[in-house]
């Protein structure tokens, strides 16, 4: 099925940004440098791929599940917007985790108060 990898990473990417924006852990707080981090990110996976192009390390299977189109040879349409949501995942998770930790240490310093 044509699409289907592509559809794939789109819906991921979709249901990772509903709990960024109910949560407001990243974009919704920091917009700007949630975009600029996510896309320095992204160009940095991006080049890392192609290096690794040029050097016969990676290269494209053939898969159904691909759309089709190819922006370079072995860089299929898919890989940058999977980097995209890679980085964007990342930096979710990034703030996810420093709001349990930061909750977990604020409970601490309440508990040694007492």
């Amino acid at each position: 099925m044509p699409g289907a990898y592509l559809a794939a990473i789109l819906l991921s990417f979709a249901g990772i940004a509903v709990l960024d924006v109910r949560l407001r852990l990243a974009f919704p707080v920091a917009p700007g440098r949630t975009a600029a981090a996510g896309a320095l990110g992204t160009a940095f996976f991006l080049l890392w791929d192609l290096v690794g192009i040029g050097a016969g390390v990676f290269v494209k299977g053939d898969s159904a599940l691909y759309v089709g189109v190819v922006l370079a040879p072995h860089l299929p349409l898919e890989e940058p917007v999977f980097l995209a949501f890679l980085c964007y995942l990342a930096l979710v998770s990034w703030a996810g985790a420093q709001r349990v930790l930061g909750r977990r240490a604020s409970a601490r310093t309440q508990e040694h108060a007492r």
